[in-house]
């Protein structure tokens, strides 16, 4: 297969993959989470997780998991909650893989959560050394907005960090989002309410993102030739998506027949 034949599936396959989202919404979830930081743990422990956010794609309404909650819900002294990490950790995730279990069929909308640094796998691998056994969540049900995004537009349709340069240039608001270097930052002087009200933004603006890029409306660096490549098979495909340059083709077409047609309609005198 060619460079651009491949393009021209994963594109294909990444628009067929949000239109399914944003057309059968009552079958999606989207999550996000903020932990500690996973390059300065000591002694390579895996990092702490903070909070999880979890949002209902169709009625907006969101699930959410944190340290802090916990720590009110068992009386613990915010000042006091690096004393029993473990124990309010071990329930919050608790909590977390009983909604995961009861919600075994949905498809899990997420933004680079890919291995044991950051991902499902990190949160499952924590709750096992925490002593819990995870709900697997099938990879077939996992959805990475990240990738998506570059199947769609390339890989040069925004500077990085992509998410964030993504939400400057679209307006989406930023309100209480923190980058991974103040959530790391907020983890070590213990704003646990910061780092939830980051995950709860982050779900919010993967939403919204989406449904922008589904209707046509997100606004990114990438041109058409980054897009769709350069071949008959890509000019085939803009055609096919844009109804701009199907009428362009169309009309074009009426005035290159009509020009045949007197050239070699006209009589020979």
């Amino acid at each position: 297969m060619s460079k651009a034949s491949s393009r021209i599936k994963r594109r294909i396959s990444a628009k067929n993959t949000l239109r399914n989202i944003c057309e059968q919404q009552s079958n999606f979830l989207i999550i996000h989470y903020s932990c500690e930081s996973f390059y300065d743990t000591p002694q390579g422990r895996t990092p702490r997780i903070t909070s999880i956010a979890i949002r209902y794609f169709d009625t907006a309404q969101t699930k959410s998991f944190s340290i802090h909650k916990i720590a009110e819900f068992k009386n613990v002294p915010f000042e006091q909650i690096e004393n029993h990490y473990d124990e309010l950790e071990k329930i919050m995730l608790d909590e977390y893989f009983d909604f995961v279990s009861k919600h075994s069929k949905y498809s899990w909308i997420h933004l680079n959560m890919r291995d044991i640094n950051y991902g499902f796998e990190a949160i499952n691998h924590r709750y096992i050394v925490l002593g819990g056994v995870p709900t697997e969540i099938g990879d077939n049900l996992k959805i990475d907005v990240g990738r998506l995004l570059v199947d769609l537009y390339g890989t040069q349709y925004i500077g990085h960090p992509r998410f964030e340069r993504l939400c400057e240039k679209n307006h989406v608001t930023m309100s209480h989002f923190m980058t991974g270097a103040q959530e790391a930052e907020a983890f070590n002087n213990g704003e646990y309410v910061k780092l939830h009200q980051s995950t709860l933004r982050k779900v919010d603006n993967i939403n919204t993102i989406l449904v922008r890029a589904h209707e046509g409306d997100l606004k990114t660096n990438s041109t058409l030739i980054k897009q769709y490549g350069i071949s008959p098979q890509s000019i085939f495909q803009l055609i096919q998506e844009n109804w701009i340059f199907a009428l362009i083709v169309f009309f074009l077409g009426i005035i290159i027949t009509k020009v045949i047609d007197n050239y070699w309609g006209t009589p020979a005198k």
